[in-house]
């Protein structure tokens, strides 16, 4: 399973970066496969891990913000694996042709 979440601190001004890499060193400290971009953290593994590591990115999060706001999306297809590179190179591939 893939999720790609955002995690936004409200309530603490317009500079939110310190509070978004918390969140990030949270997940990247989880030991699964992510990538982040400017918009989401992707993070892959099965179910209970992933979602183990959202809600611990949310409470970092939680823990310096009044409010929290969580965008999440999740890809749900058992027995892939490799998602977060295999999806990319499918679609570069595409382009490339």
């Amino acid at each position: 399973m893939i999720v790609a979440f955002s995690v936004t601190p409200l309530g603490v001004g317009e500079d939110v970066g310190e509070y978004v890499a918390d969140a990030v060193r949270v997940v990247r400290e989880s030991g699964l496969p992510n990538r982040t971009d400017a918009m989401f953290t992707s993070v892959e593994g099965e179910w209970d891990e992933v979602m183990d590591v959202v809600k611990r990115a949310v409470a970092v999060v939680e823990a310096r913000a009044p409010r929290v706001s969580l965008v999440l999306k999740a890809d749900i297809r058992p027995g892939v694996e490799d998602g977060l590179t295999s999806k990319v190179e499918t679609v570069e591939r595409h382009l490339a042709g």
